[in-house]
């Protein structure tokens, strides 16, 4: 029996996005940060209406991987009394963000990674990943 194929990171964004779409995640945003770090290929980022949704979310997300023969290398999840406000994926060459709404104002990631320096990629929307 022939071994499957690694997936592409582009191929696991198109995953990813795909889960938190399928959960109705808040605003997923793809960025491509090859050109900025050797850490990984892409952020994405989203956020949850809530903290059950937060969960759901990221159930989503490992659980479409999983599917696809990609474990993550770790969970990191950000947790008071309520639950989750903030769950980082590491798949290695992907990364994702899984936040608050709150959280996510106040780290504004997307801004960190696009806006600074000239020639930074721009975010990618889902459609231009799919």
């Amino acid at each position: 029996m022939r071994k499957k194929a690694a997936l592409t990171s582009e191929e696991k964004v198109k995953l990813v996005l795909s889960a938190l779409e399928d959960k109705k995640a808040v605003d997923p945003t793809a960025l491509d940060v090859r050109a900025r770090t050797v850490m990984t290929d892409f952020f994405i980022i989203a956020s949850g209406a809530s903290r059950i949704h937060i969960k759901a979310l990221v159930d989503a997300v490992v659980e479409k991987l999983a599917d696809n023969g990609i474990k993550n290398k770790r969970i990191e999840g950000h947790n008071d009394a309520a639950g989750p406000v903030w769950v980082l994926l590491d798949y290695g060459d992907v990364v994702v963000h899984v936040f608050a709404p709150d959280q996510r104002g106040f780290y504004k990631l997307e801004s960190y990674w696009t806006g600074a320096e000239k020639g930074s990629p721009p975010p990618l929307s889902p459609e231009e990943v799919g």
